[in-house]
């Protein structure tokens, strides 16, 4: 967690209201995670609004900027922009649970708030699942669809073993 220490949000210090927080990440950032990206040369500016209340504290995340991918289809790179914006309420209780979807609990002796793994997060669900070049032409589409395999439609009753049909038929006699 030292690593992501540039990415603590320090509130113990700061009045009741709304402080406004920057960062811009990089392929560095991402390298602090164990994990393997679906992208590469990231270019992103976070902005992180925290709006302190007594008793608990909101984050709003908002991730600006460019992330190079590979195409599926033609496997050529290119630049894709992203954005999006998650909100947070941070309430303080006794240890450490982030097991609700939007509210996360941190120990009440905390005065720093680490938004790295929810920086990461925002980018992650940013990422497009089928990634396609804006590069690609119809034509190109076209080609593939003529190629790819095609639905068939099922029929509306399946056909029966007649192994079982003449079980039933056994059945019914008796």
């Amino acid at each position: 967690m030292d690593k992501l220490r540039n990415y603590d949000v320090s509130f113990s210090g700061l009045k009741t209201g709304k402080h406004q927080f920057k960062f811009e990440i990089d392929k560095t950032f991402f390298q602090l995670f164990d994990t393997e990206q679906e992208f590469t040369n990231p270019k992103i500016s976070v902005d992180v609004l925290l709006d302190k209340h007594t008793t608990f504290l909101e984050f709003e995340i908002k991730i600006d900027g460019i992330v190079e991918l590979v195409c599926d289809i033609t496997n050529d790179s290119f630049d894709h922009p992203i954005e999006n914006e998650i909100k947070v309420l941070v309430k303080f209780g006794e240890e450490y649970d982030d097991s609700e979807e939007d509210v996360i609990t941190i120990p009440t002796s905390d005065h720093a708030f680490n938004v790295a793994q929810l920086i990461y997060e925002n980018v992650a669900l940013s990422i497009p699942m089928k990634k396609v070049s804006p590069n690609i032409s119809n034509e190109d589409l076209e080609i593939l669809e003529k190629f790819s395999p095609k639905e068939t439609e099922e029929e509306e009753e399946p056909q029966s073993d007649p192994r079982w049909e003449a079980l039933k038929k056994l059945k019914d006699k008796n």
